[in-house]
């Protein structure tokens, strides 16, 4: 299989890890004209998981270190593999709240909110649970961002104020989704041996068996988490599977892509995690938010005639983020 076997290329690895998770929301945008969300993710989940397979047969299955794609996945325990599955399972849950989110409130609001605590929360998980890189870089960093965070917070309070709109339920969702979120990834890594991916322990993944585990789990809970969700949604009427059976190929085709683009996003995390660490490795993939923000601002237009302060935040917001990506780089030396 392939292995990243140094730092400046793991760093490559999570900033390709970001970029991913802050664009897949776009592909939720395109499909919105004429989609619902809950129709929209389960094209994005079967989409995930068919790129996971793509991904283990071929970069899981080539090269001369570690173990194969298959001969991996037959020698994984029951114990890990049902935690790479609760990490899905987890994830599942807040990527739906997410994405209700970013249908109620917008990109450029529910992932600097919502990724962004997932950010603060998760990276502490994940350093507690394998401690790697230099803590006192690494932390303020992660508090630069959590300062991002509450100027997005502010700058989308003041635009939901000024004009009006019932964007707050997308503001509790993304909260809640960013809480849910920030522990999904420590069960995954717990599962993989994160020191040695050339040879690792008995019983344990490597990344590529990890992710097709984990996406194994998003698509089983689906089952239950997205049918509850399309019968009792958070805005708009009920819809049905029938109305998903009726979507052409061209809108079926841009959810896929969108759960191919999160997977590989995903997949590249769990492979620069043997160098960089998981709290390094995820820290730099939830940079996802100011990406997102870009998006949102920038391509989406979704503060188009905000006042001057609100950009003003916005502005304080992408300075602070980047600041805090910059220290979490150098955390990992």
């Amino acid at each position: 299989m392939f292995i990243v076997d140094n730092y400046l290329l793991a760093v490559i690895f999570c900033f390709i890890t970001m970029l991913c998770w802050g664009s897949w929301g776009n592909t939720q945008k395109m499909a919105a004209k004429s989609w619902r969300y809950e129709l929209f993710y389960w094209d994005y989940v079967i989409g995930m998981a068919l790129f996971s397979l793509l991904i283990a047969f071929t970069m899981g299955s080539i090269g001369h270190e570690g173990r194969p794609f298959l001969e991996d996945i037959a020698q994984v325990s029951v114990r890990n593999a049902l935690g790479i599955m609760l990490g899905g399972v987890i994830f599942n849950a807040s990527n739906i709240l997410l994405s209700a989110s970013v249908s109620i409130a917008g990109m450029a609001v529910a992932f600097p909110l919502g990724v962004g605590i997932s950010l603060v929360l998760g990276t502490v998980v994940n350093y507690i649970g394998a401690p790697k890189g230099n803590p006192a870089a690494l932390f303020a960093g992660v508090a630069l961002i959590g300062a991002a965070i509450v100027c997005n917070g502010i700058a989308s309070g003041k635009l939901q104020k000024d004009r009006k709109s019932g964007a707050g339920k997308g503001i509790l969702l993304a909260v809640l989704a960013g809480t849910l979120m920030a522990f999904f990834y420590r069960f995954v890594a717990a599962s993989m041996d994160l020191d040695n991916f050339a040879s690792p322990a008995a019983g344990k993944a490597t990344p590529y068996t990890a992710i097709v585990i984990f996406s194994s789990g998003v698509l089983l809970s689906n089952c239950i988490f997205n049918t509850l969700v399309m019968r009792r949604p958070f805005a708009g009427e009920p819809v049905s599977y029938r109305e998903y059976f009726r979507g052409n190929m061209k809108t079926h085709l841009v959810g896929i892509l969108g759960g191919a683009v999160w997977c590989l996003g995903t997949a590249f995390s769990y492979i620069a995690s043997g160098k960089a660490g998981a709290a390094v490795s995820y820290a730099l993939g939830q940079g996802a938010p100011m990406v997102a923000a870009i998006w949102g601002v920038f391509i989406w237009k979704e503060f188009k005639g905000a006042s001057k302060g609100i950009y003003t935040l916005l502005g304080i917001m992408f300075m602070l983020f980047i600041a805090g990506l910059g220290l979490i780089v150098v955390s990992g030396n």
